[in-house]
């Protein structure tokens, strides 16, 4: 059973998140991958601990954020600042099918690595460029940084608890969003541009920038905003268009209630036993629930705060009241739902040990992803050399020796 991508190569130039997001992707569907990477240092997420320990209980430089970007790639060392190294990528590049690189706009032409100097090497390449802003305009110099794009895409503006309310100010999200944000629409685009390639032999270049990433990502909010002329606003964990819809605390924690509509809204009073709340005016309909939101807040919160909340979502979902916990990590892999889709999985890693990995999201019934270790540091070097460039043992021991490998 082939894997999609089978025999695909990729020249992988990024680091960080957003670039090797989107080539995680292309490694889950089978491509073979090699990821260059600088000698002696590395992505620079192997810095960012926690770190994996080795068999032989040594620490690592395979931290959990390296793990989680880079899973079924090929490691190779080549430092591209010397022009040797930089002249080994490009005979690499000259053999695969797709490029992917995240350097600031425009850095990569001095070492001949840049769309132009690899299109003249091989002509249908497929070449993807992921920077901060674009590789033009007033901002394509800056670098780039997830919490930066999430302030200026607006995203934060509208994620926190409102003004004035308690810890009232605007808010990130803890994962990098407009990262992976941003990798999960390269890589929709470098299939698009392979399945363009299969039916024309052409090649193209892509232009992915975070920037647009992000304030796509704003859709709704953002159309609104130019339809009606209102600025949105943070709404905290509460759903603007709905009521009761919004975070509640249980006498064990907190728990989300959705119940928008009015049989939802019906069947919650009857859970919670106030079922006069059904034919108040007040909260007769949506609107009107939406208009009183924190009078039916204040019926309703002191109720949900005697239950339990495994009792109470065992009786909402009964009712068919849309509800959910909001779980700690160590709750999420101990929910029955996540143990039943396998999301945790542990992968055999060259450092003896096996390694945790998240199982990807794609799911194909023809042709599954394989799920591989991401590779040490360097781990692929001498192979890849050997078998795509031809060098025998002694040059790459000679190009170890000068610092380009």
């Amino acid at each position: 059973m082939s894997a999609i991508l089978q025999g695909i190569k990729v020249l992988d130039l990024t680091r960080v998140v957003a670039g090797p997001w989107a080539t995680q992707n292309l490694a889950d569907m089978g491509a073979t991958v090699y990821k260059i990477e600088k000698p002696g240092d590395g992505d620079d997420t192997r810095k960012m601990g926690p770190f994996l320990t080795s068999a032989d209980g040594q620490q690592t430089n395979d931290s959990a954020f390296f793990l989680c970007c880079n899973r079924g790639k090929q490691s190779v060392t080549v430092d591209i600042s010397q022009p040797e190294g930089a002249d080994l990528v490009r005979r690499l590049a000259a053999q695969c099918d797709v490029v992917v690189e995240n350097y600031k706009a425009g850095s990569l032409k001095k070492y001949g690595l840049d769309y132009d100097s690899i299109r003249a090497l091989r002509a249908d390449i497929i070449y993807c460029s992921v920077t901060g802003f674009g590789p033009d305009g007033p901002y394509a110099p800056r670098p780039a940084y997830d919490f930066i794009l999430q302030g200026m895409a607006g995203l934060m503006s509208t994620c926190g608890q409102p003004d004035g309310s308690p810890g009232g100010a605007p808010m990130r999200t803890a994962i990098p969003l407009t990262d992976i944000l941003t990798g999960l629409y390269a890589s929709v685009a470098l299939m698009g541009a392979l399945y363009h390639r299969k039916a024309t032999g052409e090649g193209q270049y892509i232009d992915a920038a975070m920037l647009d990433a992000s304030v796509a990502a704003n859709g709704h909010l953002a159309l609104g905003y130019h339809i009606s002329g209102k600025v949105p606003q943070r709404a905290g964990n509460t759903n603007p268009v709905a009521s009761p819809s919004e975070v509640f605390r249980c006498a064990d924690g907190h728990l989300i209630i959705a119940a928008g509509n009015n049989g939802q809204f019906a069947a919650l009073c009857k859970v919670l036993g106030c079922a006069e709340l059904i034919t108040d005016e007040r909260f007769g309909q949506n609107m009107e629930r939406v208009n009183n939101r924190p009078l039916l807040r204040e019926l309703i919160a002191a109720r949900i705060g005697t239950w339990k909340s495994a009792d109470l979502v065992a009786s909402l979902e009964q009712a068919a009241v849309p509800c959910g916990p909001i779980n700690s990590m160590d709750e999420v892999f101990a929910d029955p739902q996540v143990k039943h889709r396998g999301l945790l999985m542990k992968l055999p890693h060259a450092s003896g040990v096996d390694a945790p990995s998240l199982r990807s999201p794609l799911r194909f019934s023809a042709t599954p992803v394989e799920m591989r270790a991401p590779p040490q540091l360097g781990e692929h070097t001498e192979q890849t050399m050997r078998e795509m460039l031809g060098m025998t043992e002694a040059e790459v021991r000679a190009y170890r020796a000068r610092g380009v490998l």
